[in-house]
C-alpha cells in the first residue's frame, strides 16, 4: 500500500484563480473585449482553473495542439492524449490577435477569467484560441452544491480521512447492481477507498436526465460503506468513448487524488455496454495500459458482467461457472422497459435507484407530450385541435393546453408579420412553449401551418428531449382548402394581394415521416379525433 496520496500529474496541482488578483482583473476587464462561453466551454475552463487538467495552465496554441495530435506529448515531453484549445464560432474571436487579452464570460455576462491570447487560427467554421488563463471565479452551479469539490478540496478531504489509495468510478450513466458489485470488489481487492465521481459537465436545462442521474447516485451511495466511499460531481464535458478520452480521464483521476481508475461499465445510446476491456485493448500505435502506467494510474477494465442465478451475484462472464444459468439485460431493453412501465428484474438494479429514474423519466402514460398539427390554411387543423383538446380534457389526468395559430398570434407573436422569417420565429416560439408544457408533464396541442421542414425538425428535437412528440399532417388538398376559404384569403393571394401565402406564393414542404396523416375531405371530425386517440394509445401515451 502506498505511503501517501498520489501526487498530481506533473508534480504540482495547478490553481489558476489567484484571489489577490481578482479585483484588478475585473477592473481591467471593463476595457477588454469579451467572449461569452457556452456550457461546454465553461466546463473545459473550470477543469483548467481547478487543476483537473494539471499541468496545463491555459488553452493550447495551434503548434501545441498539432504536437499532441502527432506525438501525444506536451512541450516538456510528458504524455498528453488530447488537444485542448478554446473553440468557438463567435465573430469576435476572428478579430483577436496574439498579444490581446479577452474576458471570458458565462451566458449571463459574469466574468470567469481573462485569456492572454497567444495564438488564433481557423478550422472550418470554427475559430481556435490558445493562451494562458487567469481565473476570477468558477462557473456558477446552483444545484447539488454540497457534492461539488475541486481537486484540491477532495485531496484535502482524503488526507483528513487518512486515505492513501483511491479508486475512481467516473460515469455518465446510473449505477446498477453489476457496477455496484464490481466497484466494491475492485476497492477491496486494491485495498483502496472509492470515489464515486459521476461526470455531470453540461447544461442542466438541456439534460433532462441530469437530476435523476445525480439523485440515483445519492440513493446508491447509502449501500456503500460510509467510511470508505465518497461521492463528488465531476464537471468534465462529455466526450465520445475512446482510448484517448480514457487516458485523459486517467490524468483527471490522478489530479483528484486517485491512483486507480475503473474503465468502462456504461450503457451507450445504441443499447450496447461500453466495456473497459474494449477501451484498454492494446492498439498498434496506442498501448493504453502502458501509457496509463506512465500517467501513474492503474486501469481496471470493466468486463462483460452477467448475473449468475445459482450464486445470486454478478460475475465477469469469463469467471461464470460452466453450465450455470446466466442472465443479462441490455441497455436498450432496460430503457424500453422503463419507457413503457414494465418490471425491471430485482437482480438488475436497486429499487431506490429505479425510483429516482422513474421520477425523472416516467412511463409514457405519465409523460407529457405534444400533438403538433401542420397543414395548409383551411385544412382543418384548428378544428381537429380543439376537438382533440376537448376529448383529452374529458379523460382528465393531465393538463391540456391548446396553442392554436390564431391564439398564439394574438397573445405571443402579436408584433410579428407573415414574412418567412417571422413565420419561422412564430413556430419556434410555439415549439418552446410546448416543450415547457411537455417537460412539466402536461399535454400541448399545437396547430400552426408550420410550412418548413427544418423548423418542424428543430421543434421536434426540442420537444423530444423532454417528452413525446406526435406530428400530424392534416393532408387536406389545396382545392378543398380553397373551397372552405370563407375569408377569401386564397383568392386574394392568387390575385397578388397577399404576398408569401403558403401553398400559393410560398411553398408548403410536406412532412417526411409524420406519426399520422389525415385528409379531412371525406372524414368527420369525430372519426379523425378517434384515429388520433388510437395513435396516442398505441404509442403508450394514453391508457
Amino acid at each position: 500500500m502506498v505511503s501517501q496520496l498520489i501526487a498530481p500529474y506533473g508534480g504540482t496541482l495547478v490553481n489558476l484563480i489567484d484571489h489577490a488578483k481578482c479585483d484588478a482583473l475585473k477592473e481591467e476587464a471593463l476595457d477588454l473585449p469579451s467572449l461569452d462561453l457556452d456550457w461546454q466551454q465553461q466546463c473545459e475552463l473550470e477543469m483548467l482553473m481547478t487543476g483537473a487538467y494539471s499541468p496545463l495552465t491555459g488553452f493550447m496554441t495551434r503548434a501545441q495542439c498539432a504536437r499532441v495530435e502527432a506525438e501525444r506529448r506536451l512541450e516538456d515531453g510528458s504524455f498528453w492524449p488530447w488537444p485542448l484549445s478554446l473553440s468557438c464560432r463567435a465573430k469576435a474571436a476572428a478579430e483577436l490577435k496574439p498579444g490581446d487579452r479577452v474576458a471570458l464570460r458565462d451566458g449571463e455576462g459574469f466574468m470567469l477569467a481573462v485569456l492572454s491570447v497567444s495564438d488564433v487560427w481557423q478550422e472550418g467554421d470554427r475559430w481556435h484560441l490558445g493562451g494562458a488563463i487567469e481565473g476570477t471565479a468558477l462557473p456558477s452551479h446552483p444545484d447539488f452544491v454540497s457534492l461539488r469539490a475541486t481537486p484540491a478540496e477532495l485531496r484535502a478531504l482524503f488526507a483528513r480521512r487518512g486515505w492513501r489509495r483511491v479508486v475512481a468510478w467516473q460515469a455518465r450513466q446510473p449505477m446498477h447492481r453489476a457496477q455496484f458489485e464490481f466497484c466494491l470488489k475492485s476497492a477491496i481487492e486494491n485495498e483502496a477507498n472509492l470515489l464515486l465521481h459521476p461526470q455531470v459537465g453540461g447544461d442542466i436545462t438541456d439534460a433532462p436526465g441530469y437530476f435523476g442521474l445525480v439523485r440515483s447516485f445519492l440513493a446508491i451511495r447509502e449501500r456503500f460503506p460510509a467510511a470508505s466511499t465518497q461521492l463528488s460531481l465531476l464537471p468534465a464535458p462529455p466526450r465520445e468513448a475512446s482510448a484517448l478520452a480514457l487516458l485523459l480521464r486517467a490524468i483527471v483521476a490522478r489530479n483528484y487524488g486517485c491512483s486507480v481508475l475503473i474503465a468502462g461499465g456504461e450503457h451507450l445510446s445504441d443499447g450496447s455496454c461500453r466495456r473497459g476491456e474494449d477501451l484498454t485493448q492494446t492498439h498498434a500505435d496506442l498501448p493504453v495500459k502502458d501509457l496509463a502506467e506512465k500517467i501513474g494510474v492503474k486501469l481496471i477494465p470493466y468486463p462483460r458482467m452477467v448475473y449468475v442465478e445459482d450464486r445470486a451475484e454478478h460475475l465477469p462472464e469469463s469467471d461464470a461457472p460452466e453450465g450455470a444459468r446466466l442472465l443479462t439485460l441490455s441497455g436498450e431493453e432496460f430503457r424500453r422497459r422503463m419507457r413503457i412501465g414494465l418490471k425491471i428484474p430485482d437482480w438488475y438494479s436497486f429499487p431506490e435507484v429505479l425510483a429516482e429514474l422513474h421520477r425523472q423519466s416516467p412511463p409514457r402514460e405519465r409523460q407529457g407530450f405534444t400533438v403538433f398539427f401542420t397543414g395548409l390554411s383551411g385544412a382543418g387543423k384548428s378544428t381537429l385541435a380543439r376537438a382533440l383538446a376537448a376529448r383529452l380534457m374529458e379523460m382528465g389526468g393531465r393538463s391540456v393546453t391548446l396553442l392554436d395559430g390564431d391564439i398564439v398570434r394574438r397573445h405571443l407573436s402579436s408584433e410579428l408579420g407573415f414574412s418567412k422569417t417571422h413565420r419561422d420565429i412564430n413556430v419556434r416560439r410555439i415549439g418552446f412553449v410546448a416543450s415547457e408544457i411537455t417537460k412539466n408533464r402536461g399535454i400541448a396541442i399545437c396547430a400552426p401551418i408550420a410550412p418548413y421542414r427544418q423548423t418542424r425538425r428543430d421543434v421536434r428535437a426540442m420537444i423530444e428531449a423532454v417528452g413525446g412528440f406526435i406530428e400530424i399532417h392534416v393532408a387536406t388538398p389545396i382545392e378543398t382548402c380553397e373551397s372552405r376559404d370563407r375569408k377569401g384569403l386564397y383568392a386574394k393571394a392568387r390575385a397578388g394581394l397577399i404576398p408569401e401565402f403558403t401553398g400559393v406564393s410560398d411553398p408548403y414542404e410536406v412532412p417526411e415521416l409524420p406519426e399520422l396523416a389525415i385528409d379531412t375531405t371525406g372524414i368527420g371530425i369525430d372519426e379523425a379525433v378517434q384515429h388520433i386517440l388510437l395513435k396516442l394509445e398505441h404509442e403508450g401515451y394514453l391508457r
